[in-house]
């Protein structure tokens, strides 16, 4: 009986994490101290991203149109967090399913360098953080203030192919909001993308 009700609580904890959905606004940084292979070779941890006024993280990986569409934009938003003193990592969690159709290390690295990236690019091992996160989509962003919660998550802006067009630029905003220790307007958008190579997917 004991041996049932062992398995039975293992399952239920596993049926719970699946549903656990989306990291909620307000919550802490998960898995900071994980330590990721950066493009460069280093090994990195979202905690040592961290800056005085907090950390943005976007999930992204090389192949999706949608992460090539909004290309334009990554070293902006780069640039603007570093300014506010808001570290910038972007991950991509679909290597260890797709190492070999575009989206190893190496995939990575060319892949920095045709966009000219000025910025952490890591391997998510196992999509371990997506999964902390309740990441679905690249790109995913997450936003957090410099206590380390979540302030903003969702989207970049709401025209990925016709940057001209861009109406609100919500991650922009949320950014200038953080860097200047006001409250940020809109705190959630829905994330547009292609769905992230999760194991079995």
């Amino acid at each position: 009986m004991k041996k049932v009700m062992s398995i039975f609580a293992v399952f239920s904890l596993l049926f719970s994490f699946s549903l656990a959905g989306e990291l909620s606004l307000g919550a802490s940084i998960p898995l900071g101290d994980v330590q990721m292979v950066d493009i460069s070779g280093k090994k990195i941890s979202l905690n040592d991203v961290k800056m005085e006024n907090g950390l943005l993280v976007n999930f992204s990986c090389n192949t999706c149109p949608w992460v090539v569409a909004w290309q334009d934009r990554y070293n902006a938003l780069a640039e603007a967090s570093n300014k506010n003193k808001i570290g910038f990592i972007t991950i991509n969690p679909n290597t260890k399913n797709r190492e070999k159709i575009g989206e190893g290390l190496d995939d990575m690295r060319d892949f920095s360098n045709k966009y000219s990236h000025d910025f952490l690019y890591t391997v998510d091992k196992g999509a371990e953080l997506a999964t902390a996160f309740g990441a679905t989509k690249t790109p995913h962003i997450y936003l957090f203030d410099g206590k380390g919660k979540l302030v903003y998550r969702g989207a970049i802006d709401d025209n990925a192919r016709k940057p001209k067009k861009v109406k609100n630029s919500w991650l922009m905003d949320a950014i200038a909001a953080v860097g200047t220790g006001n409250n940020v307007s809109i705190k959630e958008t829905k994330a547009l993308g292609c769905s992230i190579k999760f194991a079995g997917k």
